[in-house]
């Protein structure tokens, strides 16, 4: 079996299919990691896809339907795997599904250093394509000898990152940036399963000046629950494995399905 496969609608894609899409941008996605054929938060993508398509192209797929291509083109490949579901409408017909799946992707191990940027993303909401922005933010953060950016809106209240979440840590609560950003399917996982751990936690709106006052912070995204960060901006923390430990043991206890 190849460890590459792209399914269109269930069934491995034409070079016919293809070769529009590459020239394509208005789709939404979502991305995960595939361990043993199974993956956590399934009905975090699942909403994900069913709302960017209502926002997007006015009409969504049944669940069942989604769930039906991922497995064919899981099994097409090896137990482990990245895998992306793009949702496209072509000339404003009923939503088809393009599944990527390729080698399983791993984390830096961090600690990382983040510039402060503003910038907001339109329909930040929606996790769409063709953010071209993003990349080219990172690549000015390398520049700048830092490992990547952090976004701030125009009020100066942090979002998010390039292709991450942000969390942060008081000392005893995790904080959520409270903002108009992407909530990411890992995010999610993460505040649902600290609940059900007893961990405070609260949305806030912070901004550069708030910083000093936290105890420090994390990325996570598809890949991680938590990687951290050692200064943000002019900001840096010291160490704090608890916090992070306590993302990945909140991340752990989610249980894995198969699509």
């Amino acid at each position: 079996m190849s460890f590459f496969a792209v399914h269109h609608n269930g069934r491995p894609a034409t070079a016919e299919e293809l070769a529009p899409l590459a020239f394509a941008g208005y789709a939404h996605f979502t991305a995960v990691q595939v361990r043993d054929g199974r993956v956590r938060g399934l009905d975090l993508h699942l909403d994900r896809l069913r709302t960017a398509s209502a926002e997007l192209f006015g009409r969504t797929l049944p669940d069942d339907r989604v769930r039906s291509y991922l497995r064919s083109a899981l099994a097409a490949g090896p137990a482990d795997v990245s895998l992306t579901a793009t949702v496209f409408s072509p000339a404003g017909e009923e939503p088809e599904v393009l599944v990527r799946t390729g080698p399983p992707a791993t984390a830096p191990s961090g600690p990382l250093t983040l510039a402060i940027t503003e910038y907001e993303r339109f329909l930040p909401e929606v996790k769409h394509v063709g953010e071209v922005a993003k990349t080219y933010l990172h690549r000015q953060a390398l520049a700048q000898d830092v490992d990547d950016a952090a976004f701030v809106d125009r009020r100066g209240r942090f979002t998010e990152a390039t292709i991450w979440n942000l969390a942060f840590w008081d000392g005893t609560a995790v904080v959520w940036p409270d903002a108009p950003m992407l909530r990411g399917t890992t995010m999610g996982i993460v505040a649902r399963q600290l609940d059900r751990l007893g961990v405070p936690q609260r949305a806030e709106e912070l901004t550069e000046a708030d910083l000093p006052g936290l105890a420090g912070a994390v990325v996570m995204n598809s890949w991680t629950p938590g990687v951290a960060v050692r200064r943000l901006g002019t900001v840096a923390w010291p160490a704090a494995p608890p916090f992070v430990d306590l993302l990945h043991r909140a991340y752990e206890a989610e249980p894995p399905t198969a699509p």
